[in-house]
Order: structure tokens, then sequence, then C-alpha cells
């Protein structure tokens, strides 16, 4: 069986690291896209928005779809969704045909995690969960990672046409792959192979409305902080901090590998504590620390590169224990709508914080961009620390 789980997690591995190359690609883009379009920064915000407004719509319904038809099946129809969606902007490079394609992408990503942690749910042994979370997450990571070096090199080289080219590929190649590995796993897992914890009558049948606000909140406050550095720091760092393209790109490189990297040690962090409020607050109070170091402090190429970095660093770490509460919270069999409902979150950061940092640009507050990284940073410690409290007084009572 752990044969098939190591094969289950590597093609859902790639399949996380696609969605994320393919969440990054307008971000990455973001320097060049207003020439190349003739639009404005609200203008992409607006259409980065509209990718997760489509994903915050469907993400929920999607996560019971996942659970009745099936998560690997809808995982491999998603691929091809977002290849569709990045080749049109690749064939009519356009602002209207940007905006059609985000609907298709929002369509398309709004599987993915449904899809993805159900599959880990339930396939994965109890004791190794916290580790395949963090291989998983360190995948998306790693995708995130990889596009502003693939997407601005391939657009100064050729063409940013030739970049969403790219991107609809690597959605046909990884559908690929899924087709001739095949299904790994049988369509039910065997209850032998069920883990104790995870036994229908050991969990409750329903997620309590108010941890999954908690919840919800949480990702939001995620997706506001780390979304305001991968999205608009290149170009918030060249407007208001006279930084150059490539030392800004740099640094926004070094933030998404040590992402990637944090996410492993998150992992392993994960499986040896039970305090992942703890390690979540610490790690985003600390990053919150460095962005402000970073907005105060003029740092050369190399030392903003290793500062970014370490924030990175820091909140990837947070993964793996964001995506354990959510697990504590889910009912067995139900991972796919749990996660579907919390991880909407992510898609109403994405709505807010593009059009709002988009304006900012727009009117050249480069600085409020990190500004206000650092403060929703500061916000997801707050919450994360009264829901840990939250929790430990509700156990107490409890016993």
């Amino acid at each position: 069986m752990k044969s098939s789980s190591n094969g289950l997690l590597t093609q859902v591995s790639i399949a996380h690291l696609v969605s994320h190359l393919h969440i990054m690609t307008v971000p990455a883009l973001l320097p060049l896209l207003p020439d190349a379009m003739q639009v404005s920064f609200v203008e992409l915000g607006f259409a980065i928005g509209l990718f997760n407004i489509v994903s915050a719509l469907v993400q929920a319904p999607l996560g019971f779809l996942v659970d009745r038809l099936g998560a690997r099946r809808m995982l491999m129809a998603t691929l091809l969704l977002g290849t569709v969606s990045f080749g049109l902007v690749a064939i009519f490079p356009s602002y209207p045909y940007l905006l059609a394609a985000m609907i298709l992408a929002g369509l398309a990503n709004g599987v993915y995690h449904p899809a993805n942690y159900s599959l880990l749910s339930r396939d994965t042994p109890s004791s190794r969960m916290g580790r395949a979370f963090s291989i998983h997450t360190f995948a998306g990571f790693l995708g995130s990672a990889l596009a502003p070096p693939i997407m601005i090199g391939v657009a100064l080289s050729i063409a940013p046409r030739w970049s969403f080219a790219i991107a609809a590929l690597a959605g046909l190649v990884a559908w690929g792959v899924m087709v001739i590995s095949g299904s790994p796993l049988p369509d039910r897992r065997p209850d032998s192979c069920i883990d104790e914890p995870r036994k229908i009558e050991t969990r409750p049948l329903t997620t309590p409305v108010m941890t999954l606000a908690v919840l919800t909140l949480l990702f939001t406050l995620l997706s506001l902080s780390t979304g305001a550095l991968e999205k608009f720091s290149v170009s918030a760092l060249v407007q208001g901090f006279d930084v150059a393209l490539p030392a800004a790109n740099l640094a926004l490189t070094a933030f998404l590998f040590a992402s990637a990297f944090g996410v492993l040690a998150g992992g392993i962090l994960a499986d040896r504590t039970d305090k992942h409020g703890y390690v979540a607050a610490g790690a985003f109070g600390l990053a919150a620390f460095i962005v402000v170091l970073v907005i105060r402090v003029p740092l050369p190429p190399i030392a903003l590169a290793f500062a970014l970095g370490a924030a990175g660093f820091l909140t990837g770490m947070v993964a793996p224990s964001r995506d354990m509460l959510v697990r504590a919270a889910s009912p067995a069999g139900a991972e796919g709508r749990t996660f579907g409902i919390v991880s909407t979150g992510f898609n109403v950061g994405g709505i807010i914080g593009p059009i709002l940092l988009g304006f900012l640009l727009d009117r050249e507050l480069a600085s409020a961009v990190l500004w206000a990284a650092a403060a929703f940073m500061a916000a997801t410690t707050i919450v994360v620390l009264l829901q840990e409290r939250r929790s430990h007084i509700k156990s107490v009572m409890a016993s």
C-alpha cells in the first residue's frame, strides 16, 4: 500500500505544481503586461480578481462533486481545462481574451484543493500525513517559484503570448503523466487499510460553523499577506524602492523557492507537534517583522533576496500546520467538501488583494503594498492565536 500511496502523492503533487504555475502566470508577467496589452494595474488586478471570484463561487460545490464523482477523474479534467484557458490567451493575446481565460482557469482552480486533499486524506497513513501534505504543498510552492523566471524569461526572449503557451503546455504534460501512469489505487480503499483515527464513528458528522468560519478567515488572511508579496512585490520594489527589475525578480524568486523548502521543514514539524496554531503564529509574526525591515532599511540586492527568502521560508512553514488544522476539523469521508469550503478564503483574498494593491500601484503608493503585506501577516498571527486559545479552552472544558 505504501508504493501505491507514493504513486498517488507523485501524481497529485505534479498536478499541484501545475496549478500554482497557472495561478502565478499572470502575476509573474505583471511588470510587462501593462505595455503588452495596454492596460492598467487595476485592470490586471481585476483579471486576477475575476479568477478568484469564479474559484470562490465554484470551489465548495466542486468539493461536493469531488466526493461524489471521484477526485482523480475531476483532477484530470481540470488539468485539460487549465490547458485550454491559457492556450486561449496564447492564441489571442488581448485583454478581453485574458478575462475569458481567467474565468476558465478560475473554474479549473476550484477543483485542485478539494480533489488533492481528498485523495491525500483518504489514502495516506496518519503517521505520515504531515509529511505528505508538506510534499504536496512543496510541489505547489515550487510551481509558484518557477513561474517568475520562466514567464519573464520567455516573455523577454520572445513575447508574453509564448509565456501563456508554456503555461498551457504544462497542464497538458501533467494530464499526460496521469494518463500514462494510470490510477495507483482502487476507487474505494479497503476498510482494513483505513487508519483508526479516520474511522467515521470516531469523528463528528459535521464541522462546526464557527470553526469553518475561522479557518476560512485564516485562509483569506494567508492569501492577502503572501499574495501581496507573490504577485505585487516586484512591481512595488521597482516602482517605489528603486530596485532594478532583475534584482526585484531575484528577490521574489528567493521568496518563492524558500517558501517551498519551508513547507518541507513545516511538514516534519507538523508530524512532531500538535501545537499547529502556535507554529503558524510564530512563523507569521517573524515574517511580518522581516517585511517591515525591508520597508524601513534600504538593502542591496543580495541582502534583499536573503531577507525575502527568510520571510518566504517562515510563511512556507505554516502550510502543513494549516492543512493539519483543516483535516482535524473535517469529518471522515468529507475532506473534499471541507477543504472546498475553507479554501474559498484563498479566493476571497485573491479577489480583494489584487484590486486593492493594483489601485495602490496605479497611484504610486508602492510602499503601501509591502505595509499591507505586513499588516495582513500581523492579523493572521492574531487570528491564529485566538483560535488556538479557543481550542484550548474547549478541550479543557471537555475534559
